[in-house]
Parts: C-alpha cells; structure tokens; sequence
C-alpha cells in the first residue's frame, strides 16, 4: 500500500503529495512512515529532497561527530524530530534533560535571550567533550535551524501507528475498509466519487443501489463486493431509509406500487421515490426507470386509496384483499444513454453505471493525444478531451476568468480559462457537455505541496495554438465533417493565453471536433 502510493483513505497519507512522495522514498519499516509523517508540514517540507537525495543513496552525508550517528541515523543525518535536538543536546552539550526541554522550547518559539544563554552553555559543554568551538557553533546554528519547525516524534508515531493500521485494512479487508470510508463521507459526492474510483481501482466491485438489498450505509456483501448505500442518494434522508428497510422486513419489494404501499409516506415522500429511481435503485425489479418515474404519483395516490380501503375494511371487518397487484405503470418515452446518465448524476452526484465520454471514446481517440491522467508538465500544447464536471467563475484585474473539472471517467482535472476566452466561448462551458481542448500543463503546486484546487486535480493552463486541418469523421459509410472553427491566431500578447474549445456529444450522431 505504501510503496504503491495506493494510499487514498489512509490517514494522514490521502494528498497527492504525500503518495508521491511515498512513491520518491518508499518506507521499508515503521519508522519511514514516522519520518514522511513528520516532514510532510510547512517547514520540515524543504528538507524532503534531501531527505529523499540520502535514503536513495545519491547523497553522502557526514556526521560532525561519530556520536551523532545514533540519533541521526534512522533519519539519514537529516534532524527532523524535537527529540533528536534534545539528545544531542544531552551528548554533546552535557545538558540534562530537564535543559534540553529548556533548550527545545526556546528554540521552538525563538526566544532570542534564552537562545543566546542556550548557545554559550551548549558551545562551553560541547567544547568540554571534545569538539572544536567552530564545529560546536556549527552544530548548535543546525540545530537551531531544525528545531524551528521540528515535529515530535512521539505525536509523529502516533499518527504513522493510525496510518499503519488503516493501510492494514485497506490491503487485508478492503471491500470492508472503503464501505467504511465511503458511508463516512456519503453527504459529499466529490469524494464519495473519489473513493468509488480507489475502490474500483482496488478491484472492488461497487454494486449499485438497491431497494431490496441496500441499507443506509455502504456495506461489504463479500471480499470483492461493496453495495452502494441509499443514504448517498440526493434527497432521501436517514429516515426515508430506515422507513425503507423497516418495510422490507417483510419481505422485498415486488414492483413500484408494492413498494409505495408499504413504506411510511410520513418519512418516504415523492421527492425521495424520485430520486431512489433516477439512481437505479429500482432496476432490480423493472429496468424502466422513465416509466417509474412517471408513475411515482400514480402509485403514492394508489397507495392511499389502498390505505383507505384497508381502513375501511378493518372497520366492517371484511378481507382486506392487500396482496393485489397494483396497476400497470404509466407508459413514458425510454430514456437515451445519455438521459439515463444525467439523471443518475442528479441523484448521486456522479456517473455511475456508464460514463458520456465513453460513448464518443472511438471518435476521442484520434483527437486525444494523452488521457487527462497521464498529463505532466511539459512547455508544448497537448489535446485533451472531457465532459464538464464542474465549472466557477472568478474575477480578475482583467476580468472573468473560469475553472473548468473536464472528467474522462478517470481522471477529474481542473483547466484554467482567461478572461477573453472566457468571454467569447462561455456559451460552449456547461456541465454534462463533452469538450475537447488544446492545453498547456502547468504543475503549480500549493503550500501544502498538493496540486492546488483539489487533491485528485491537476492544475492545466491555456494557451493560443495555431489552427488544425480539419479532421474527417465517418458515420453509417459516409464522410461527415463535424466541426467548427472557434478562434484564430492573433499576435497579441494576451492572446497567447488563450484557447480553443470545442464542444462534442451535443445530441446523439453527431461530435462537434478540434479543427
């Protein structure tokens, strides 16, 4: 799991950052996952290519003294914990311990007059056991230096311990661990979509949402099986669900109108029923989800008429007759593969049972030069292709200017529009259109080391590129131009920061393409 960077969902290792320095310096024991805990933070951060430099071996190191080796081996002679100033502190300064804790906060909080006693007490102590006042004043300004932003090792343990144990699970019981992972985080779509691709990538098989076999939560079925929890359904509710599983004791439900009959409709109402059927949960017992939801009124008003009756018939005491089959479902247009998707996003937050860029991916693939995962920093334009997740604006001295989450199914990653671009192709950014773009990649990293805007994206910066020839598409035997020229070559200055869209998959049959 550690040396993979396989570390989605692992405490204190889930940014990109830290799985790619995972993939740098790859721990071989317990006391690696300390050190990457403890220089993984502002400060210690600047020491991590060296760190990395040392434990690959393209880095000699030196020890001041040969009595440094013990301490500051197990780091490669790198001081990254409080703790190893305060022992050097005691072995080569003589301090106490009781000092060196002295030593170690005055550092920590920079108290010049404490520091200035600390230095000459630490150099008279050093000088009286053997080391030169030079090497003594170098060694004290290191540990100076580190010190400032040190972490404690014990805290640092603690939190590897916690790392260890969830990297545990993940590899020996992971349909277990990413049910947990997911239930936890089940009200935010954006990472219930990032942990359904780790549990996917795992290969773990997310069964989807069922309303004779889902419970609130997520929940393993077996080692290699996680069924989609109904509590991750937009606009059901904990209580909508439990009201659900409550009536299901009795026995599954046979069809819609079986379902709204038995539920509680004081905690399941119409708005619920609707979204369970945009997301699937029905298709275990009718596969026609347009005509369900069509019906979804139909059958909460047969349903009252049949509490009514039942009612009624309690009341004179007659046969209730309540095993009836209920009417047949209202007939509605079937939906398009690309209706069925936009409605299971509504309800979920993602595509679940397909994916809009799949349906155009043989077209793509002579216009996409590299998936949107594989993109690394390069000064050349590249083409790349997505559907838009996502899409905010913000202003600038300049103007408006877009963040736009292209998602190929794999890899959601955030492009950068400018303001003239943005002012003259606004039209083409909504969500759920498939775009295809010319893209420069810039990898700008944030304080935290982590790619900024999300840890599952890579920041892409536009740039103006020259047209294309236009690139024939055939369809049913017969050559059909699909495209359209969106912008031109322009020498002025701004324009180099610009870029051309094109929009595809906006009705079925036809691909609007890069000219």
């Amino acid at each position: 799991v550690f040396k993979k960077g396989n570390t989605t969902a692992v405490f204190q290792f889930e940014s990109r950052g830290m799985r790619d320095l995972l993939l740098q310096a790859p721990p071989k024991r317990f006391d690696d996952i300390v050190a990457l805990v403890a220089l993984y933070r502002p400060g210690p951060m600047e020491l991590i290519p060296e760190y990395i430099r040392r434990k690959q071996g393209a880095e000699r190191f030196e020890y001041h003294d040969a009595r440094l080796e013990p301490i500051l081996s197990p780091t490669y002679g790198v001081m990254i914990y409080q703790e190893q100033v305060m022992q050097i502190a005691q072995v080569i300064g003589g301090y106490t311990l009781g000092a060196a804790d002295l030593l170690r906060r005055a550092m920590g909080k920079k108290l010049p007059d404490e520091m200035a006693k600390h230095r000459q007490g630490f150099v008279s102590g050093a000088i009286d056991r053997g080391l030169s006042s030079a090497k003594a004043t170098q060694l004290f300004d290191l540990m100076e230096k580190f010190a400032g932003y040190g972490f404690n090792k014990s805290h640092a343990a603690a939190y590897a311990l916690i790392a260890y144990q969830t990297a545990y699970f993940k590899a020996h019981h992971p349909a277990a661990f990413m049910a947990a992972n997911l239930s936890l985080v089940m009200d935010d779509t954006d990472k219930v979509r990032h942990l359904y691709d780790d549990a996917v990538a795992l290969g773990l098989t997310v069964l989807p949402p069922d309303i004779n076999e889902s419970c609130y939560r997520f929940e393993p079925v077996d080692d290699k099986h996680v069924r989609y929890g109904l509590g991750a359904v937009k606009g059901t509710g904990q209580a909508a669900i439990e009201a659900i599983v409550m009536a299901r004791q009795a026995g599954p439900f046979r069809d819609l109108f079986d379902f709204c009959r038995r539920v509680d409709k004081r905690c399941v109402n119409r708005r619920a029923v609707e979204a369970l059927v945009r997301a699937g949960a029905f298709d275990s017992i009718d596969k026609r989800r347009a005509n369900l939801l069509a019906s979804v009124g139909a059958a909460l008003e047969h349903a009252e008429h049949a509490a009514r009756a039942v009612a009624q018939v309690s009341l004179f005491g007659d046969d209730a007759g309540t095993g009836a089959a209920g009417p047949a479902l209202i007939a509605a247009r079937e939906w398009s593969d690309s209706e069925r998707l936009a409605h299971e996003k509504a309800s979920l937050g993602f595509y679940l049972s397909g994916h809009p860029y799949h349906a155009h991916a043989q077209e793509l693939a002579q216009l996409v030069q590299y998936p949107l995962g594989a993109l690394k920093p390069s000064q050349s334009t590249v083409r790349v292709a997505g559907v838009v997740a996502q899409l905010r604006t913000q202003a600038s001295r300049r103007g408006k200017m877009a963040f736009v989450t292209l998602d190929d199914g794999k890899d959601p990653t955030e492009i950068v529009i400018f303001n003239e671009t943005f002012d003259t192709y606004r039209h083409l950014l909504r969500e759920d259109t498939l775009l295809v773009a010319e893209v420069k990649v810039m990898q700008r990293l944030g304080e935290d080391g982590t790619l900024q805007g999300s840890e599952t994206h890579r920041a892409v910066q536009e740039r103006h590129v020259p047209d294309h020839d236009q690139l024939p598409e055939r369809r049913h035997g017969r050559r059909d131009r699909a495209g359209q020229r969106l912008a031109r070559q322009s020498r002025r200055p701004s324009a180099r920061r610009a870029a051309r869209f094109v929009q595809a998959g906006k009705h079925p049959g036809r691909v609007l393409r890069n000219l």
